[in-house]
């Protein structure tokens, strides 16, 4: 697939007006969380809801990290999630969690982010189709 790089704006879920752009953030389907440098996140009042989260790194390392929650938005798509304190050599990534909050997909050949189309529900045994207005 490659790899890419894009921007998000992350916003303190309590006050919305505390927020910040990343410009680089690497998209990563293969890493479950979004890591956001600490120092960012602190600055924008976003607080360590979860400390030592046990990761394994990509190499097999296992380091602590504290988790809290955060609002991301790429140009009109926003969700809320748990981000990742990321500390001095860590990467900046979006989630594969983030992703699907997002209700983006990569699309592989164009390197982009691209709208993943209506969300998948269950319907119930009883259930019948809603008739167009």
């Amino acid at each position: 697939m490659g790899t890419f790089y894009t921007r998000c704006k992350i916003e303190n879920s309590v006050d919305r007006t505390q927020s910040a752009v990343i410009p680089k953030l690497l998209v990563d389907t293969g890493s479950e969380h979004t890591w956001i440098r600490a120092a960012i996140l602190e600055k924008i009042g976003i607080k360590r809801e979860k400390k030592d989260v046990p990761f394994v790194m990509a190499n097999g390392q296992q380091i602590t990290r504290s988790v809290g929650f955060a609002v991301i938005r790429l140009d009109k798509f926003f969700t809320i999630d748990e981000v990742v304190f990321a500390e001095k050599g860590d990467l900046l990534l979006l989630g594969a969690r983030s992703l699907e909050g997002l209700n983006l997909t990569v699309d592989p050949r164009l390197k982009k982010l691209v709208a993943a189309g209506p969300l998948s529900a269950a319907r119930s045994k009883g259930a019948t189709r809603s008739k167009p207005a």
